[in-house]
């Protein structure tokens, strides 16, 4: 065939399929691409992560006392790091429940004679404890020296004792408490970054428990709780408190007039990490 009669037939077969609509069909239209989310949209929240929860015999103050005054320092910046302290997600007391049972008994003696008592610190969880060993080991951080150690070199806290890698606290059966006369006075908030003034002179924080010499968490020789230099209506206060506590079966710390321990405690040789959380509870 040449190539003229080829090229005729090839005319003549197009003109024949598009007398017969027989044209292809059109290539499918791309698939619409998601819009893109606008750069002020917040991503999706992510579900909570659970809380791990404390061990059988835990309980929270309050739900054994609620009279008892709970000021829990390390959940603010009122300590002697500057911080709020990891673990402590809520201001609230947690406790063994034998020793829930002696504050409360401790309270009942208490108010009759016009005192309530207020706890500073109960339950720690170990990470706090970490936090307060990396700070020590910071002789830079100075942030807090002038009211929580004003008279002692911050490279002293290990050898002297105030800071230590585990603490009974950790365990559950370990408070840090004093007293405040009824009617309680309201306490007046502490402002981060406001002057400092020393915990061991007579015009200190105003805290509204009575006089016991020193502040809370004062690292100084004058918070042991039968220092000499202790006289006076600070020293009846002292034993005030210790009496009623060592009534109810608890022992002081003798460096600490603040800090009180369950000699019988549920758990000797467990420290928990469990965080300080409602949630833990449930």
């Amino acid at each position: 065939m040449t190539c003229a009669r080829r090229l005729a037939s090839a005319v003549v077969f197009v003109l024949a399929a598009t007398a017969c609509g027989t044209t292809a069909p059109p290539a499918p239209a791309p698939a619409p691409s998601p819009p893109a989310p606008s750069p002020t949209e917040a991503p999706s929240p992510s579900p909570a992560e659970p809380v791990e929860q404390a061990p059988a015999g835990f309980v929270r103050l309050r739900d054994v006392d609620p009279s008892i005054i709970e000021e829990i320092r390390y959940a603010t910046s009122h300590n002697f790091t500057g911080d709020p302290v990891p673990g402590y997600d809520e201001p609230m007391c947690v406790v063994t429940r034998p020793l829930a049972e002696a504050l409360h008994a401790a309270q009942q003696r208490l108010a009759p004679q016009g005192y309530t008592l207020k706890v500073y610190d109960c339950y720690r969880p170990r990470r706090a404890d970490t936090r307060f060993v990396e700070w020590a080991e910071d002789v830079d951080d100075q942030r807090m020296k002038a009211e929580f150690y004003p008279g002692l070199d911050k490279s002293r806290l290990f050898a002297d004792g105030y800071i230590a890698e585990r603490s009974g606290h950790s365990r559950g059966s370990s408070v840090d408490l004093t007293l405040v006369r009824l009617p309680a006075n309201p306490q007046r908030p502490y402002v981060p970054g406001e002057p400092l003034t020393s915990c061991s002179a007579e015009q200190r924080f105003p805290d509204n428990s009575i006089d016991m010499a020193t502040g809370y968490d004062c690292f100084d020789s004058l918070s042991h709780t039968d220092d000499p230099r202790v006289t006076g209506e600070a020293r009846a206060n002292r034993d005030l408190l210790r009496d009623v506590l060592t009534s109810v079966g608890l022992q002081n710390y003798r460096y600490e007039w603040w800090h009180f321990n369950l000699p019988r405690e549920p758990f000797p040789d467990q420290y928990f990490d469990f965080p300080v959380n409602s949630a833990a509870f449930r």
